[in-house]
C-alpha cells in the first residue's frame, strides 16, 4: 500500500469515527483526506504512464 493508499484508509478511519460520534468536522476531514489520497493516486498513475511512454 503507497502512500495514497494510506491516506486513503488514514480518511476513512476518520470519516467512521466522525459519524459514530457526531463530529461533522472530523467527518469532513475525513471526507478530504480520501479526496487527497484519490488524487495522489491519479497522479502516481499518470506519473508511471509517462515513465513507461519515454522508455
Amino acid at each position: 500500500m503507497g502512500k495514497s493508499g494510506m491516506q486513503k484508509g488514514k480518511g476513512k478511519v476518520k470519516e467512521t469515527l466522525g459519524k459514530a460520534t457526531g463530529n461533522e468536522r472530523m467527518k469532513a476531514e475525513g471526507k478530504a483526506e480520501q479526496a487527497e489520497g484519490k488524487v495522489q493516486e491519479s497522479a502516481d498513475k499518470a506519473r508511471d504512464a509517462m515513465k513507461r511512454r519515454s522508455h
